[in-house]
């Protein structure tokens, strides 16, 4: 993780412009808050925090992304959702108020800037009217995000949750089989099947941490529930 020198005001006015409702926040407490713990950047593939870790900081994400996800003593993990510019984690806000353990782990999916505050800081902002309805408001929201993925993983196919889960990030994706099962929640080794019968239709080609999307048309009506010629 790295830091660098800034002209006074910069980083308050780089949070304001991602958490705009941080602006109830008197500017010397958060100038002094911004002292206490600087915005840092941190390299894609960065451990975060651990399954069974307290609640060490809350981060507010400035710009990248934040992926976490949930493990099983085998080995095997299911991404549950991505914090991105301007979010609030829903596991970091838990822990927050209930002072429990974590209960997934979470990583940078990309290179990530991003400001980690303490809880005891946090806790007291959303004391704040409006702070309080923005986080209250995102932790809805993600919670229903939840829900649709425990609908997704116990009752949609898998072959769909994989058509949609290559669509709607351009042309060509750099990722893995591995992060591919993660994110619908399963084994590497049946993405792995799957990838090659959709690049055997035509529809995607493979390559080494990348695929490439040929034919987006098929994929898309598998993903939405339609049949397609090969099924």
């Amino acid at each position: 993780m790295t830091t660098a020198p800034r002209a006074p005001g910069a980083d308050r006015a780089e949070l304001l412009a991602a958490y705009p409702s941080l602006a109830e926040v008197p500017s010397a407490e958060l100038d002094a808050a911004l002292a206490a713990t600087p915005i840092v950047d941190v390299p894609r593939g960065t451990v975060l925090v651990r399954e069974g870790d307290p609640c060490r900081a809350f981060p507010f994400v400035l710009d990248g992304e934040i992926r976490v996800a949930r493990g099983n003593p085998e080995g095997r993990s299911i991404e549950l959702y991505r914090v991105g510019r301007g979010e609030v984690c829903l596991l970091s806000t838990s822990c927050a108020f209930s002072a429990v353990l974590l209960a997934a782990h979470a990583g940078t999916a990309v290179p990530t800037r991003l400001w980690p505050v303490p809880p005891e800081t946090f806790l007291r902002w959303t004391d704040l009217p409006g702070f309080r309805r923005y986080v209250f408001g995102v932790f809805g929201e993600r919670l229903g995000d939840l829900m649709g993925l425990a609908e997704a993983v116990a009752f949609q196919r898998m072959d769909r949750r994989l058509a949609a889960a290559l669509l709607g990030h351009g042309r060509e994706l750099h990722t893995t089989h591995q992060q591919l099962a993660e994110s619908i929640g399963t084994v590497r080794e049946i993405v792995s099947r799957l990838l090659k019968r959709f690049e055997q239709r035509g529809w995607i080609a493979l390559g080494r941490e990348r695929v490439t999307i040929v034919d987006p048309a098929p994929l898309r009506t598998l993903a939405e529930g339609g049949e397609t010629p090969h099924d």
